[in-house]
């Protein structure tokens, strides 16, 4: 079991206590469609959470949602395709990804509540 001052530089799963070092990946995904209102932005976190990656997720301000996902490869695919699904209560009709390079700055999975452009 890991615990975030052990795993500097990684990330750490904090169901499994995992800690994932060193091929770390990054994506910045935008959302459009029924996306806001619909408690997205809970669930992504939710969803990002039992998944085990880190970053953030928020709402822009002309109505899509914004995550920026960081963590191992493979479960970071799995957060991008959570997030072209969206929850039940929503509808994903649109999903921009963008590939950046990790920095770790993470400590967890949170909703972000400032607002801004993407990209």
């Amino acid at each position: 079991m890991h615990d975030r001052e052990s795993c500097t530089g990684g990330i750490v799963n904090e169901l499994e206590g995992e800690c994932r070092m060193g091929n770390a990946i990054r994506r910045r995904v935008v959302v459009s469609g029924l996306v806001q209102g619909v408690a997205f932005r809970y669930s992504a976190r939710d969803a990002a959470r039992r998944i085990g990656v880190s970053g953030w997720v928020k709402n822009l301000p002309d109505g899509r949602v914004e995550a920026l996902v960081e963590g191992d490869p493979v479960r970071v695919a799995r957060m991008v395709e959570w997030l072209k699904k969206g929850p039940p209560s929503g509808r994903v009709d649109d999903v921009q990804i963008r590939e950046e390079q990790p920095t770790g700055e993470f400590d967890g999975f949170e909703i972000a509540f400032s607002r801004g452009s993407f990209w």
